[in-house]
């Protein structure tokens, strides 16, 4: 199983980026998906998750800026993020779960002017 994220990027305070996480090596259907993200010097964090009848929890700290989705199909989770904050630069890193629980590489989000 391998989890391959991408999206990550710099981008000013206000602005927007979306996340994308694909999984493959997968032939069975996933419980869960979802993002954590980890700053310099802090614990990972749950940012969001996505149940696999589309349920969607969120960190108090990224309620009404940023949405999770899916496509259950493709095995794919994406992270739409907006309004975003320097207190948002982190790297991201998404998974994938039935059981066990597998996690892409990571990809790095900096918020700044």
């Amino acid at each position: 199983v391998q989890l391959q994220a991408s999206g990550g990027g710099l981008v000013q305070p206000g602005g927007s980026l979306r996340l994308s996480c694909v999984a493959s090596g997968i032939n069975y259907s996933l419980n869960f998906m979802g993002w954590y993200r980890q700053a310099p010097g802090k614990q990972r964090e749950l940012v969001a998750t996505i149940s696999s009848g589309g349920s969607a929890n969120y960190a108090d700290s990224v309620k009404g800026r940023f949405t999770i989705s899916k496509d259950s199909a493709k095995n794919q989770v994406y992270l739409q993020m907006n309004s975003l904050k320097p207190e948002d630069t982190a790297v991201y890193y998404c998974y994938a779960q039935r059981v066990l629980r597998y996690w892409g590489q990571g990809t790095l989000v900096t918020v700044s002017s």
